[in-house]
């Protein structure tokens, strides 16, 4: 897949996770228990050959620079192709869309020698063979080709997807945009593989016509006129869309089938490198069913629960259905069940936290 320009695009972002991302992008959201969500995306291109990749970004995407860095991890440091970060132009004008960033950065397509593009989100968890993706986009000489999964999710209760009907030759016949998804509704997963000539041309001409969404004003506008052909993704993938979904996302990976899909099956998930200790259990250390990161120090009782980087837990302290992000410290004696810890949090000692139905969050660098 030489011949294919990787996009990350974050313009469209949704504000599902709130607390999570008030001070950091969706795509920069600590998953897994050492991964962000963008590690996810960012792995499903290289592996598949993608050597040039363009992130374009529009907000709170420090915290994103810092992790994908000069993209290391990623074998994207390199002289031909290599990682770019394309932020909102300087003007201070707001962005209204994605095309109108891409507008803004359209150089970057044009001197780009790859003749397809690859579009997609930062916040899918998931290993998707883009190479098969690429050859269906190619055997069917599609313009677009939509990737989409049939919804397994659970109810949602604001219409957050966008449905594709997909007629039996697998062309998109339509999209309906802001849909409520029922079990088996084709959802679109805004994964798109476009020929780069298409794309430049359909931007140019969207944005003179202040048309500036690229699901809306490119692919669904464009459905009478263009071949756009419907690729089927039936791998794993959780379908976040509130901060319920996102915990039971997390803690899908405590089950073996999933922790052995992503961590043992074929093609590695790769992130930002961090050489520290392996984890410490200590004389009363009682773990289970847990992923727990290196640099953590365990004494008390871990169940069910995913620990980030550099985690502590004190001697007498209950996490339980709990995931604690990095740099968290459980002191003595707390008792913790269905929270999510940001980064850096602090339980002193004796504290009793707990969500009901729903995971309490505890916002980053809090002390209690």
């Amino acid at each position: 897949m030489n011949n294919v320009l990787g996009v990350i695009n974050l313009i469209n972002e949704p504000q599902f996770l709130k607390d999570l991302t008030r001070h950091r992008c969706y795509a920069s959201v600590p998953f897994g228990g050492r991964y962000r969500l963008i590690d996810f995306t960012l792995s499903n291109f290289v592996r598949n050959g993608i050597t040039k990749v363009g992130i374009f970004s529009k907000e709170k995407y420090r915290s994103l620079m810092d992790h994908v860095g000069s993209g290391r991890e990623w074998d994207l440091d390199r002289h031909n192709g290599g990682l770019y970060i394309l932020p909102p132009d300087e003007s201070g004008e707001p962005i209204e869309g994605d095309l109108d960033s891409f507008h803004s950065h359209l150089e970057f397509f044009k001197r780009s020698q790859e003749q397809t593009v690859v579009l997609s989100p930062g916040h899918h968890v998931c290993k998707i063979d883009l190479d098969d993706v690429y050859k269906f986009h190619q055997q069917h000489e599609a313009d677009i080709t939509v990737v989409y999964k049939r919804y397994d999710g659970e109810n949602v209760r604001k219409p957050v997807y966008h449905k594709c009907l997909v007629d039996d030759d697998d062309s998109i016949a339509d999209i309906n945009l802001f849909a409520f998804p029922a079990q088996g509704d084709a959802i679109c997963l805004e994964t798109y593989f476009i020929n780069k000539d298409v794309l430049i041309d359909l931007v140019e001409r969207c944005v003179e016509n202040e048309e500036n969404d690229f699901l809306k004003d490119v692919v669904k506008a464009n459905l009478p006129r263009l071949k756009v052909k419907a690729y089927r993704f039936d791998g794993y993938l959780p379908f976040i869309h509130s901060i319920d979904t996102f915990y039971a996302g997390n803690l899908s990976f405590l089950e073996p089938e999933i922790h052995h899909k992503f961590y043992f099956g074929t093609g590695d998930i790769y992130t930002k490198v961090k050489h520290e200790a392996p984890a410490k259990y200590g004389k009363h250390a009682d773990v289970s069913r847990s992923l727990i990161a290196n640099g953590c120090e365990i004494s008390g009782h871990v169940e069910n629960s995913i620990l980030f980087r550099g985690v502590k837990v004190k001697e007498g302290a209950v996490v339980k259905n709990s995931i604690i992000m990095q740099k968290g410290m459980i002191e003595e004696g707390v008792h913790l069940e269905n929270v999510i810890a940001d980064k850096q949090v602090t339980i002193t000692s004796g504290k009793m936290i707990a969500g009901s139905a729903r995971p309490r969050i505890i916002r980053k660098s809090t002390k209690l």
